[in-house]
């Protein structure tokens, strides 16, 4: 930040103002310059920015007791000590932005860091667990030894798990920022996951998707205020939950930019960085994140009808279709290069997709930080959601078979109510399903609770915050918790908690040879 010369100053005819005047009787810099560049740059951090003054500002201020407009202690004339007092306040500013600057890098670094454990962590139990041939989602797996880890530390020494929260904080804030678009990938392709799926058979999977949701909502706020009754226990407050900031301009003019020179360049080079899906990455990937910053600035009564995730995957469609169109390649290549399942030759739905371990991994530090509330209402949680989780995999597969839905799409869309990662994870248990079919529907039940599930809720007279919660994450996962906490804060907790659990029993329920036996006879 430039500084005026202090020639400058001393020409200037400008009285100095009295330090006592009740308007400069205190300093902020929430207005600053220092403060709006600090959160441009931390914009996609996710957290909330708040600058406070430098210690050099207010060394800077001359000695209280006396006034600015006395003499003690002056040198020279009046008009030579003010221009070093605005000189020596120039400087505090500057030094104020450079620590605001190295704030910022720390706080980058801090985050990369953080999120590369977790996403290291979920890559390196993936391998090991193919390596030795195990079933189980390798991501539950460490999803249980972090929480453990966090127990053992807080009972033995609190302090260290205290540090191990605050360390991984600004990755679990930005998985929580960013969590809708890991969703988008599925509906994105939607077009070639449902191209050889009968219109009949569709329309029954619609009529499960919708019909199921009811069901599974109902069954889940009936027995958690059952519970409730029985028990009695008294609600207290939780812990505090941080929510992600908005997106910046800053943020949607650099994805912009990132849109454009990526989308020119893959038209003009279309083999510039080895592969038709790693060229065209760049581009979908941010037409993606645009569609999601455009969607999540809509209007309330918009997104009941144009839900952010919807606006993500047309985002990403259209600008698929232009390309295809432009380069005279077609829709269906564009499509498969955006999810190409190859781990060698990634695109940008496989991107977005790889972080979905590391949310099965951040629900062990939610469900940590959440802790004393589950242990309070251990007995309406989890009933609610083994009850609730049973069902949901019970009746799909029963209603499947009433309807007369191919046995093989029925058990494709058995964890229609768990979050797409452990959906997928259990579905793989399975033979002979589909996975881009299970992702799909997944989210379009998501889609459906974050539509209307306050509406549902208030219709069936579910007052209970806890009710309420645990109802909307066991039939609508992710998309229906970030729905109703939108608008009830005070229901977060237990749809957060409510939201880990489902998709960890029904993961376990399903690993068990008995149980997916049982389940493909319901089927027939």
């Amino acid at each position: 930040m430039a500084t005026t010369p202090p020639a400058i100053l001393h020409n200037l005819p400008i009285p100095l103002p009295n330090r006592h005047h009740p308007k400069l009787s205190s300093f902020t810099c929430r207005s600053s310059f220092a403060y709006t560049h600090k959160a441009s740059a931390l914009a996609f951090l996710g957290v909330r920015a708040l600058c406070r003054p430098p210690r050099s500002q207010k060394s800077a201020s001359p000695i209280g007791a006396f006034g600015l407009n006395s003499r003690f202690l002056q040198m020279g004339s009046p008009e030579t000590s003010s221009s070093r007092e605005i000189s020596t306040k120039s400087v505090g500013a500057e030094s104020g932005g450079t620590s605001t600057v190295s704030q910022t890098v720390f706080g980058i670094a801090h985050l990369v860091v953080s999120l590369g454990i977790i996403l290291a962590t979920d890559k390196l139990l993936k391998a090991a667990f193919v390596a030795a041939a195990i079933k189980f989602p390798s991501a539950l797996f460490g999803m249980f030894c972090i929480f453990s880890v966090l127990v053992i530390l807080d009972s033995t020494v609190p302090a260290a798990a205290t540090g191990l929260m605050n360390f991984f904080e600004p990755a679990l804030i930005f998985i929580q920022r960013w969590l809708p678009l890991f969703y988008v990938p599925s509906l994105v392709v939607l077009p070639l996951s449902v191209r050889d799926i009968p219109a009949a058979s569709g329309i029954k999977i619609c009529f499960i998707i919708v019909g199921g949701w009811l069901a599974t909502l109902s069954v889940a706020g009936y027995t958690a205020i059952a519970v409730r009754k029985i028990v009695k226990t008294e609600m207290t407050d939780a812990e505090p939950m941080a929510k992600p900031s908005p997106f910046s301009p800053i943020e949607v003019w650099t994805w912009t930019g990132i849109f454009l020179i990526s989308f020119v360049a893959a038209l003009v080079y279309p083999t510039i960085l080895g592969t038709g899906a790693r060229t065209c990455l760049p581009f979908l990937l941010a037409s993606t994140v645009l569609g999601y910053m455009v969607g999540s600035r809509l209007p309330s009564d918009v997104k009941k009808v144009f839900h952010p995730i919807i606006c993500c995957a047309v985002s990403a469609d259209l600008a698929a279709m232009a390309f295809g169109y432009l380069s005279q390649s077609g829709l269906d290549p564009i499509l498969g290069h955006y999810l190409t399942k190859v781990s060698s030759n990634p695109g940008a739905g496989d991107v977005l997709m790889g972080f979905l371990g590391s949310v099965i991994l951040s629900f062990a530090f939610s469900m940590f930080k959440q802790r004393k509330l589950v242990k309070r209402h251990a007995a309406e949680i989890f009933t609610s959601v083994i009850l609730s989780t049973i069902f949901s995999l019970y009746s799909t597969a029963l209603v499947g078979r009433l309807v007369g839905l191919e046995p093989s799409l029925t058990v494709s869309i058995l964890p229609r109510c768990i979050t797409v990662a452990l959906a997928l994870s259990i579905v793989s248990l399975f033979e002979g399903t589909n996975s881009s079919l299970t992702a799909a529907v997944v989210v379009v039940t998501g889609l459906v609770g974050a539509n209307f599930v306050q509406a549902t809720l208030d219709k069936l007279r579910f007052r209970d915050p806890i009710a309420r919660g645990i109802a909307t994450a066991s039939s609508a996962h992710g998309l229906g918790t970030a729905a109703l906490s939108a608008k009830e804060p005070e229901a977060l907790p237990f749809c957060a908690i409510a939201y880990a659990l489902n998709g960890i029993f029904g993961s376990l329920l399903c690993s068990v040879p008995a149980i997916r036996q049982s389940l493909i006879a319901v089927v027939g």
